[in-house]
């Protein structure tokens, strides 16, 4: 909580600092508005023109052979085009075309001679600006003259310029490529040359023979053989089959299965016929009996048919077991024939195939590289005839109505804003180096006494205001005070002292001596600042007669103290100081006229001079019962008013407290409850009528109210 409290002050402290400097920092924004307006005033006026360019990668306007990919984003590709819009290549033909040493020679120059390259460059760099325009691909080429038409022929002219330098520098990569890949195209044709012609040495040194599409006779023979034994073994396992399962089937099963396991007619005759015997003997026996003739011929032909159909089926299964060992030994034979043919191989691919295969392999290889290099130069050469648009210029750039440069209202808010920001340090730097007393913090830090008044600027003798004027206010503050530091009690000897000159002592006392008469209290002024007496001058009284005279004991102290206008205020002038009187402050019978005095009134008031340097001060606060420090706001270095108390504390002074005047309350804030204070309570009958006037004006309300 405490810290909150003082970070508000802190803040401020910073305000009070600004109000109370304000005519500083209003001379000086003032004055930087005023420099700011007119040296934009003087300034040239410059025109801006902007052609803008949609730029994008190097690709084909049609793709020719297959579809192009679409490169990933390159977060430094606009950056590179930047720069290569302001670089030597583009920015000298931009010269060059339009004659820019000529043209700028004849403006710049007193004789009209023609610029250099360079400095025509650096004067075309200072007045380009090269941007990108937020998520997009578009540069914006911004020229800055002072011509409007020149401006816009110059910012077109970069555009072209960039944009045929980019079609021409990928033209002349693409050329360079081409004829890479001609000379590399040249010797591949030359390597594929002599592979060739060693492949036909190597295969007329090795007797070897090319058939069809460059088989040799060996490997068709081989494979020949191979196809031959798979068909063997194929035809070997089928019989194998066939014959195990004749096998295994006995009676009717294998009289039921014989005409599909062989397809054999006269069987399949035998089995029909027996079949049909069946039937016509099952007719007979539902009508005769078994001795019937009928009946025994039909049986004995059944049983005829039945043994011819068994010695089929024998002689059957000899017939599938004799195809079955002569698909075997069919097989054996291949399978012999192929071993040795695949030995054969090896040692023949070995003594001159392999050599010749490894030749065949580099030919291929060298021709599929020179195939590959041929289709790549065909195609470069294809698309260096397409046309591509790396840059394509948006807007042409027109010349300006307004000009850009200088920007008056622009201009002048900067000039504001930095007129305030050097007025206000400035004020702070002012303030720092200001040491006098500010505030009442600075009063308590540094001297160590309570502040009893604070007396606002511009105060006059009450005398002259009126006693309802509304600084009496402060003095009667300034009394309530003093009674309180006196432990209640009124009355005593004060002597008003400051640490320098001019910081309202003499105004504090007599304001403070009227209002404390206007109360009632018995007062005395005693104007015993003997070299600059002015407490007379606020009376209107005569300063020939008065308090050297009863030091110097020429008369007594009843003839030298006068009556004023004003109830209960007397007044005891200087008198004037005789040249030999030197010390006259510090004799016996001042303490005696200080303890005379004050048996006689409630208070007494003495007016003394600057305690810093004058040693009447000193003595004369040594010997009352209070001294009042008086401390002007802002005028003199705290080290003067630190001095001042330090005299006071070196003899024995009791310092009752500080009284800090002429402070502007109206321009500092910090003692602006001081000034609502007074103006609330200085004229309570206004107040009271409006009051009046207020509840008059709210009829019935108010009596509703009670």
């Amino acid at each position: 909580m405490e810290e909150s409290r003082d970070s508000a002050l802190h803040f401020l402290d910073y305000w009070r600092v600004i109000r109370s400097r304000k005519e500083i920092i209003l001379a000086v924004t003032l004055l930087v508005v005023l420099t700011g307006t007119a040296y934009t005033l003087t300034l040239p006026r410059i025109f801006m023109a902007e052609a803008r360019m949609n730029v994008r990668d190097d690709t084909l306007d049609v793709d020719v052979f297959t579809r192009q990919q679409v490169s990933s984003y390159n977060p430094f590709f606009m950056r590179t085009q930047f720069q290569i819009i302001q670089s030597k290549a583009v920015l000298d033909d931009v010269i060059r075309d339009l004659n820019l040493q000529e043209v700028w020679g004849r403006e710049m120059t007193s004789d009209g001679s023609r610029l250099s390259l360079q400095d025509t460059r650096r004067i075309l760099m200072r007045s380009l600006r090269v941007e990108q325009h937020r998520d997009t691909t578009l540069i914006a080429v911004r020229v800055f003259r002072p011509d409007p038409d020149q401006a816009a022929r110059i910012a077109n002219h970069i555009a072209e310029v960039y944009r045929d330098y980019r079609l021409r520098a990928k033209r002349n990569e693409i050329r360079g490529g081409l004829d890479s890949l001609q000379n590399e195209l040249d010797k591949q044709r030359e390597l594929l040359e002599q592979a060739e012609e060693r492949v036909e040495t190597i295969r007329s040194e090795m007797g070897v023979s090319l058939v069809g599409r460059g088989y040799q006779m060996d490997k068709i023979r081989l494979q020949q053989l191979e196809a031959d034994r798979v068909a063997a073994r194929v035809d070997m396992l089928v019989r194998q089959a066939r014959f195990d399962q004749m096998q295994r089937l006995e009676g009717e099963e294998l009289l039921t299965a014989s005409s599909y396991i062989v397809n054999d007619r006269t069987l399949a005759s035998l089995r029909q016929q027996l079949i049909d015997a069946d039937v016509n003997l099952k007719h007979l026996l539902e009508n005769y009996g078994e001795r019937h003739p009928d009946v025994r011929r039909v049986k004995a032909a059944r049983d005829e048919m039945r043994l011819k159909m068994n010695e089929a089926l024998d002689g059957l299964k000899e017939g599938l077991r004799a195809d079955y060992i002569v698909a075997r030994a069919k097989f054996d034979a291949l399978e012999e024939e192929l071993e040795l043919a695949r030995q054969l191989d090896i040692e023949a691919e070995r003594e001159r195939y392999l050599p010749f295969e490894k030749a065949q392999r580099e030919v291929r290889q060298k021709q599929a590289i020179y195939e590959s290099l041929r289709a790549r130069l065909a195609q470069e050469g294809i698309e260096l005839e397409v046309p591509r648009t790396p840059v394509e210029i948006v807007d042409h750039a027109e010349p300006p109505q307004r000009h850009v440069r200088p920007n008056v209202y622009l201009n002048i808010l900067l000039s504001l804003f930095i007129g305030l920001l050097a007025g206000v340090g400035l004020a702070y730097f002012i303030e720092y180096l200001d040491t006098s007393v500010k505030t009442i913090d600075d009063v308590e830090r540094y001297l160590s006494l309570p502040v009893l008044g604070v007396i606002p600027q511009k105060v006059r003798p009450l005398i002259e205001e009126g006693p309802e004027s509304p600084h009496a206010e402060a003095y009667r503050v300034l009394r309530t005070n003093m009674q309180f530091t006196n432990k209640g009690l009124l009355g005593g000897t004060f002597a008003f002292v400051s640490g320098g000159v001019g910081e309202g002592k003499s105004t504090t006392l007599f304001n403070l001596a009227y209002v404390c008469a206007q109360m009632g209290d018995k007062v005395l002024i005693v104007d015993s600042d003997l070299r600059r007496p002015v407490q007379h001058t606020f009376l209107g009284m005569t300063n020939n007669f008065g308090l050297t005279n009863v030091l110097l004991r020429d008369v007594p102290i009843e003839e030298t103290i006068k009556a004023t206008s004003v109830p209960n205020l007397h007044f005891l002038p200087s008198g004037k100081l005789p040249r030999t009187s030197a010390g006259l402050v510090e004799s016996q019978r001042m303490r005696e006229l200080v303890k005379n005095l004050k048996t006689r009134y409630d208070f007494v008031f003495f007016d003394s001079p600057p305690i810093v340097g004058v040693s009447d001060a000193s003595i004369l606060a040594s010997e009352v019962d209070g001294t009042m420090l008086v401390v002007q706001y802002r005028k003199y270095p705290r080290t003067i008013s630190a001095r001042a108390k330090r005299i006071l504390d070196n003899v024995g002074a009791n310092t009752v407290g500080v009284v800090l005047n002429n402070i502007n309350i109206m321009r500092d804030d910090y003692y602006y409850y001081y000034h609502s204070y007074y103006s609330h309570y200085a004229q309570p009958e206004e107040s009271e009528e409006k009051e009046l006037e207020v509840a008059a004006a709210s009829g019935p309300r108010g009596g509703d109210a009670l």
